[in-house]
């Protein structure tokens, strides 16, 4: 067969469909995606963290979408929940204070300074109280209060301790006054570890019990008996 027979049976042959002209789907496939895994179709792509954000917000949204069906009135009736809610935890948050003074250990109830007496405590709370620093006042009253106790053998005098610690002591041996002290000692807390501010009710409240423990007489050793003799 001569060269021009040769080329004519080829084409022959191609018009007849002996030789397939179509590329077959798998290797294809695995061309496009070689070709599509070079770099020059990615240089546009986002980045890892732009990828991870966009899905975190198509998820915000979604939730969004359906609080708001789930919600009466929709999306306006949850912005409405949302501010009552805000609302709520402000007034609690208001009430209780900061969360400081649970996640930190109360300390003692007298400062480093050294010690002093009941009557420089309340000299103290009275300038303070005279200046408006109800806070302040509220403290040294406080500490007025424990170490008048103190000096006058009602209650044992022990560093270290909070007020917490000689309010329960001390109402102890005045059961009469234990809610009051519990109550000064709650006082004195949450301005000094709870972040709150005093007034001045809460400071007069302190200096009533002051004076008026001020006034309770020792049980002495032997009292009872001699009375009843």
């Amino acid at each position: 067969m001569s060269g021009a027979e040769g080329i004519k049976a080829a084409r022959l042959n191609i018009s007849t469909g002996d030789i397939p002209v179509d590329t077959p789907r798998a290797p294809a496939r695995e061309a496009a995606e070689g070709e599509l895994s070079k770099p020059m179709y990615h240089e546009n792509d986002p980045s890892i963290v732009q990828r991870a954000l966009d899905q975190f917000w198509d998820w915000v949204s979604g939730l969004f979408d359906t609080a708001a069906n789930a919600t009466p009135g929709g999306p306006a009736g949850l912005v409405v929940l949302v501010v009552i809610l805000f609302g709520l935890a402000a007034a609690l948050w208001w009430r209780l204070g900061t969360p400081q003074r649970s996640s930190r250990a109360q300390e003692a109830l007298f400062d480093s300074d050294g010690p002093r007496s009941a009557g420089q405590h309340r000299a103290a709370a009275d300038t303070h109280a005279a200046a408006l620093r109800w806070s302040e006042a509220v403290q040294e009253r406080m500490r007025a209060i424990v170490r008048g106790l103190e000096e006058r053998a009602l209650l044992d005098a022990r560093p270290g301790r909070t007020a917490d610690e000689a309010a329960a002591a001390a109402g102890a041996s005045l059961p009469e006054h234990a809610t009051r002290l519990r109550a000064a000692a709650r006082s004195f807390d949450d301005v000094t570890y709870g972040g709150r501010s005093a007034n001045e009710h809460t400071y007069l409240s302190l200096r009533a019990l002051d004076l008026e423990l001020d006034g309770v007489k020792p049980l002495l050793p032997g009292a009872s008996r001699g009375a009843d003799g």
